[in-house]
């Protein structure tokens, strides 16, 4: 099997659990605190890292030069998980998915500002489609609230956010580190508010077993992720990422009984286009700069 094989279909049951993730954190949200899923959410991922990766690596999985980035960057992610539940306790699974695929635009502009790329007129173009579809999501009388698109479009900043000090540390930072400390910043900020939402009540063995496997998805997925990347360039598998579009009105509908109408279908179409453009042409672009092969 070749490696840009091999890195797709590591890429894609990456993608596949991080929708499955979302689906089970929805059905969650019905019965339990979000506070109190997220939580789990990373409580699991951390203890998977300290029993498989820590061992191996040591001291170098914690040791950075950068901690205050690198405890931002895991709280951005923290802070983007929280809001995306929350969100999918008043909105459609597939929907809040597409909203959440405004973070590559919000990136796309924020680089300018935060790391001195420049951004081109494809770029704005892109963005302003984007929004342009956001609109027809959150047209009066569709299936969002208020509440829902506030909480969707600040966890897509907070995952824009995310995305640009990953970014900023990549060239510094070893993948696995920068996975723990996402693990364990999440862990840490989430267990000092649990005592708030914690009510006593203790979940059926079902939802028990659910709960641990969003750590589990969670933290699979990162790695299958992280390993993808090593196989494959980034360039190839970006415009992949939109797979899980599909992926979310699939289970959505299989799950929950919800498929989009035709307007609020148009408008994820709108965003996933924009973002695929864009993800195209950075692959062109880096085709392009790439040096020739000796």
């Amino acid at each position: 099997m070749s490696h840009k094989l091999l890195g797709a279909i590591l890429f894609l049951t990456a993608i596949l659990l991080f929708a499955v993730l979302d689906a089970t954190a929805k059905h969650l949200t019905a019965y339990f605190a979000v506070p109190l899923i997220v939580w789990a959410r990373y409580a699991v991922h951390l203890l998977i890292m300290l029993v498989g990766v820590a061992p191996r690596m040591g001291r170098a999985i914690v040791v950075t030069q950068r901690p205050w980035l690198m405890t931002l960057r895991g709280a951005m992610l923290a802070s983007a998980t929280t809001l995306v539940f929350l969100a999918f306790r008043a909105l459609p699974l597939a929907e809040t998915t597409a909203l959440l695929y405004l973070s590559p635009l919000l990136v796309a502009l924020l680089a300018g500002p935060l790391l001195g790329e420049k951004v081109g007129l494809a770029s704005w173009l892109a963005t302003f489609a984007g929004f342009g579809g956001v609109l027809l999501i959150a047209r009066p009388g569709g299936a969002m609230t208020g509440a829902g698109l506030a909480y969707a479009l600040c966890a897509a900043l907070c995952y824009a956010l995310y995305q640009i000090l990953t970014r900023k540390l990549s060239a510094s930072e070893p993948a696995m580190r920068q996975l723990f400390y996402t693990a364990l910043v999440g862990a840490v900020a989430t267990s000092l508010a649990l005592p708030l939402y914690w009510t006593g009540v203790l979940p059926t063995p079902g939802q028990a077993l659910l709960i641990l496997s969003l750590g589990c998805y969670g933290g699979l997925g990162h790695y299958l992720l992280i390993r993808s990347f090593q196989e494959t360039p980034a360039s190839t598998l970006s415009p992949l990422l939109y797979v899980q579009m599909v992926w979310a009105v699939l289970l959505g509908w299989i799950v929950f009984g919800h498929l989009p109408d035709l307007p609020t279908a148009l408008g994820m179409l709108i965003i996933g286009v924009s973002c695929l453009s864009l993800a195209l042409r950075q692959a062109r672009a880096e085709t392009r700069d790439r040096p020739p092969a000796p």
